[in-house]
């Protein structure tokens, strides 16, 4: 069971997987401290706590859906066009808070060789359903993706404390991240990682928000049962956080023993103009 030592070590680095490796470091790895401390040029007692603080935006419950396309090798690029513009084209949804459809930027770890994503955000689990089943969205699958595809998966959770806004902006790199936790760990370690997760964000100033949580609809996911999503303003900012390459391999080295696969991978979010391309 991952320990709550690990998990508070674990919580000083990005929960991004790019590896998983079965061999153990051959180096001291050490999470590097946080500096906490201030200077001033005024004398202590002139330090007041500001009165025009910026206020977090309210939290709000957000269910996450996502879903990874293998597209069929030499599909026609206008079928592929197709496929996400109409994708994309059901924003105008009721149900729907946020749709992105749109190529894999970088596959970083997948047993299966994804090319897109589709990632979109709803208000609760009945108005997800409802665009679930409703008739323009069952049309596009049936229509657009079934057709071009050869393999899909898709994880969905509910993210009760969302920061930030819910439809992230045009330019956006995020981050999806897929674990598949061993079957005989004990049922804390679930909660425990998802902790560690939900910690990230305040450690690094490259992520703008973080989402994570336990899929509740298997059957979909291949045995993937937790899942997250890092946005972060652009793609410099992502490899900026990836540049802490001693952090990453501390990271790896806790939370190895405890996972059976992982899928990481990064895309854009497209802007409306090229959200068909």
């Amino acid at each position: 069971m991952l320990s709550l030592r690990a998990a508070r070590s674990l919580s000083s680095s990005p929960f991004f997987f790019p590896h998983i490796s079965t061999s153990s470091p051959t180096h001291n790895l050490k999470p590097k401290p946080f500096n906490l401390s201030f200077s001033s040029s005024k004398p202590a007692t002139t330090l007041r706590m500001s009165t025009t603080t910026t206020t977090t935006p309210p939290a709000t419950t957000t269910v996450e859906h996502i879903v990874l396309f293998k597209v069929k090798d030499c599909t026609d690029q206008a079928k592929i066009t197709t496929m996400l513009s109409s994708l994309n084209a059901l924003s105008s949804l009721d149900p729907v808070l946020h749709i992105s459809a749109a190529p894999i930027h970088r596959l970083r770890s997948s047993p299966i060789p994804f090319t897109h994503i589709l990632h979109s955000r709803h208000s609760s689990k009945d108005l997800f359903q409802a665009y679930a089943s409703h008739p323009s969205h069952l049309a596009v699958v049936t229509d657009s993706v079934r057709p071009i595809i050869d393999d899909a998966m898709a994880l969905d959770w509910v993210a009760p404390d969302l920061q930030g806004p819910v439809a992230p902006p045009p330019g956006s790199a995020v981050r999806v991240t897929f674990l598949k936790v061993k079957e005989n760990l004990g049922d804390g370690v679930k909660g425990e990682i998802l902790g560690v997760i939900k910690g990230i964000k305040d450690r690094f100033g490259g992520i703008d928000q973080i989402s994570c949580g336990e899929n509740f609809t298997p059957g979909r996911d291949k045995g993937y049962s937790i899942a997250s999503v890092a946005v972060f303003q652009g793609l410099s900012e992502m490899e900026a956080v990836d540049a802490q390459e001693e952090l990453v391999n501390l990271q790896k080295y806790l939370v190895r023993d405890h996972l059976d696969g992982v899928v990481v991978l990064d895309f854009v979010v497209p802007s409306p103009q090229s959200s068909s391309l």
